[in-house]
């Protein structure tokens, strides 16, 4: 008897608190898995996801394709709406790989809410939206015929636009970029945020000019040829 009052305690706990797990926790906007961990992943794909947190324990939304990342302003969540890519993307295999991004394969994006008063807001933080998983930094990598793997400082697997300046994490917006070019680069990037912010250039304008031909954009505004 006493077994069998305990066997029953024991299932009415186990039920418990299967259903509190299950219905306390609310995934966040933008999210695409929930790890083992309870954390959750943001990946747009799904090789490498949740690779430092146990594995996934389910995928959300049902899709293979993650939504648009969302970017946190401290007071209030704002969505980053679609990757926009400034051309065609019309290769993904044998790119060139150089000083420069080959366009054929990486023609740059921007996400199309981030707008100049988002990035210009004082809440505003490319951490909250940075989301280029190790699966995708690989795929590049493979893309402009690399072996995959680990560079160090030699290069950077870096954001054609920049976060800061309404970038995507698309990986028509990345390329490898070898040292110093992006250190170079991402002075530019720092510049360019606060001309956008007062004025001097308009977001668009800095995009496309960046993707284009960020050295010339780096000495028309600094005086001076980038070290790349």
């Amino acid at each position: 008897m006493r077994r069998t009052a305990f066997s029953l305690t024991l299932l009415l706990l186990i039920v418990l608190v299967g259903a509190a797990s299950s219905g306390s926790a609310t995934p966040p906007p933008g999210a695409t898995a929930r790890c083992d961990d309870g954390t959750y992943s943001y990946s747009k794909h799904h090789s490498g996801t949740c690779s430092h947190h146990g594995g996934v324990a389910a995928w959300l939304g049902g899709s293979s394709t993650a939504p648009a990342p969302t970017a946190d302003g401290g007071s209030s969540r704002t969505d980053v709406g679609q990757t926009v890519l400034l051309s065609p993307r019309t290769r993904t295999t044998h790119c060139r790989l150089g000083v420069d991004p080959d366009r054929s394969c990486s023609p740059g994006a921007y996400y199309s809410k981030l707008t100049r008063p988002v990035i210009c807001s004082a809440t505003f933080r490319t951490s909250s939206i940075r989301n280029v998983p190790e699966s995708e930094k690989l795929d590049v990598e493979a893309e402009y015929g690399m072996k995959p793997g680990h560079y160090g400082r030699t290069l950077e697997i870096d954001h054609i636009v920049s976060l800061e300046l309404g970038g995507s994490n698309d990986i028509a917006n990345l390329y490898p970029e070898r040292a110093p070019g992006y250190h170079a680069k991402d002075a530019l990037e720092n510049r360019l945020h606060s001309m956008v912010c007062t004025g001097a250039i308009t977001l668009r304008s800095a995009q496309h000019r960046i993707a284009s031909n960020w050295q010339a954009l780096y000495k028309k505004v600094f005086g001076v040829a980038p070290t790349t």
